[in-house]
């Protein structure tokens, strides 16, 4: 069965690095070649919430895209998302890229128009895949972050992984 290179974000506003590392570890259990980008603070964007810890995850699966958008709304689930009592959000694990598609999938829009509109979407995009050219725009995620005029203030924070720091010289 033929792979396909996946380009996820993640992002936590409540005990940020055990969710995150829960979220990398269930990723991990199913997806291969992993790997992450460093992890930025952010404030929040459209919602009223602590600052999120950010990061994008490249790596590589097997599934259809449904079946691994269904994976990930579990991986979240386990992680309280959908709690009725939760405050804030314990994990969010979004699709940016799946390969080269675009268009609209059943209700899931690739690419993620997310990755044009928030800081802590493009930069760590960016430094994951820099010559990597944007499907619908046509230019690399080095040059759309390069050219950004994004109002976000982002910090890289200190991460650590399985024992890897993920921040390093930034």
């Amino acid at each position: 069965m033929s792979l396909t290179q996946v380009y996820l974000g993640l992002g936590s506003n409540i005990e940020r690095e055990s969710h995150l590392c829960a979220g990398l570890d269930a990723l991990a259990g199913f997806l291969t070649d992993l790997r992450c980008s460093a992890v930025f603070e952010s404030q929040p964007v459209g919602i009223k919430s602590g600052p999120f810890f950010n990061l994008v995850v490249s790596a590589y699966t097997d599934l259809p895209l449904m079946e691994l958008d269904r994976r990930l709304k579990f991986i979240e689930a386990d992680n309280g998302r959908y709690a009725p009592d939760r405050k804030g959000l314990p994990l969010d694990i979004d699709v940016l890229l799946y390969g080269d598609l675009s268009g609209n999938f059943d209700g899931l829009v690739l690419p993620r128009a997310e990755i044009l509109k928030n800081a802590f979407v493009l930069w760590p995009l960016s430094l994951m895949a820099p010559e990597r050219v944007h499907p619908e725009v046509g230019k690399t995620f080095a040059a759309l972050w390069r050219d950004a005029q994004i109002d976000q203030v982002l910090a890289p924070v200190a991460f650590k992984w399985r024992g890897q720091q993920l921040t390093q010289g930034l």
